[in-house]
């Protein structure tokens, strides 16, 4: 069971860390939400807590909780620009389908 990220998203993740407030890792997790059920979540973490499991990917510590874990098991985070544009994108096994948004997904 894992989540990581790739050496561009680990890159940007250390800039960003690096800036943040009593902030040591990355927290990935999941939330119901949208048209087809959940939606990534992604902040900053001070330390994990007493549900979390902590994975170690270029150097950066990725907290994923229990619960998030089911859904994300398997996935690899990327930073990508396009255009203007700059964000996260997810390269999960686990999902089904996403929204025509692209904003949510289901397994």
């Amino acid at each position: 069971m894992a989540v990581s990220l790739t050496e561009r998203a680990a890159r940007h993740v250390e800039r960003f860390l690096s800036g943040a407030t009593n902030s040591a890792a990355l927290r990935v997790s999941i939330k119901p939400t949208g048209c087809s059920g959940y939606a990534y979540v992604v902040q900053p973490a001070a330390a994990p807590g007493a549900h979390d499991l902590v994975f170690e990917s270029h150097g950066v510590q990725v907290i994923v909780d229990d619960e998030s874990l089911k859904f994300l098991d398997g996935t690899e985070v990327d930073f990508a620009r396009e255009g203007l544009n700059e964000g996260f994108k997810f390269n999960n096994p686990n999902v089904a389908a996403t929204c025509g948004c692209g904003e949510s997904f289901s397994v």
